[in-house]
């Protein structure tokens, strides 16, 4: 379908119209019953079941967590050619090492359990994955190498957010707990658009991060 709306001249349109079907579908599973036991026992006694506002703070974590991951997931190859002047090889193995320290992350995270507890990590993680965005727009121009540190670090800092938030949201909100894995990575999906199509437009309007040349200016 992508071809479709290229040929048309807008390719943007794509994205917007997944973000009005995702809208549409997340309106109306609001509205659908949700058949759980417990649900079902509230119906019973009479209680309307509602979503609990601590869950929107789950869900609005979830978007800024996909859009962050996105963020290095998708143009990191396009900020190692462009701005820190890598080679497509380089910039190749920057992505790689991205994702490579996402999985080695959660291996990590999961094995020392015990020496630093799960609700530590989640608060940890966020600094991590804001000082690695931080560094990576200030490096300076021709220094790819740093480059691949800087992504390695982000990979680091993104790792067992996603699981956490999921995992932290079914254990706080157990009578929905179905509800809140498929809620968190709905609005992880959204959070992934926003970058992954919001970054390009931004870019075309002159929106952009200055980077250092490591000379003054």
């Amino acid at each position: 379908m992508a071809w479709v709306f290229v040929g048309l001249g807008f390719w943007w349109g794509l994205p917007v119209l997944s973000a009005v079907l995702l809208t549409g579908l997340l309106v109306t599973s609001l509205r659908l019953p949700l058949r759980s036991g417990a649900r079902q026992a509230g119906e019973r006694a009479g209680v309307r079941a509602v979503i609990p506002a601590r869950f929107w703070v789950f869900a609005a974590f979830a978007v800024l967590y996909g859009s962050c991951e996105t963020m290095n997931g998708n143009w990191a190859q396009l900020d190692m050619t462009r701005q820190l002047g890598a080679s497509t090889t380089l910039a190749s193995i920057a992505l790689t090492t991205f994702w490579a320290m996402v999985t080695v992350g959660r291996v990590l995270f999961a094995r020392v359990e015990r020496r630093l507890p799960t609700r530590d990590t989640y608060r940890l993680l966020p600094f991590v994955l804001a000082v690695a965005l931080l560094a990576v727009a200030l490096l300076p121009d021709g220094s790819p190498a740093l480059g691949v540190l800087g992504f390695a670090l982000a990979g680091l800092g993104c790792s067992a957010l996603l699981p956490l938030t999921i995992s932290f949201g079914q254990e706080e909100l157990a009578v929905m707990s179905a509800l809140v894995a498929g809620g968190v990575i709905a609005f992880y999906q959204l959070g992934y658009g926003i970058a992954a199509f919001g970054a390009g437009p931004l870019q075309d309007a002159g929106v952009g991060l200055p980077v250092s040349s490591g000379s003054p200016r």
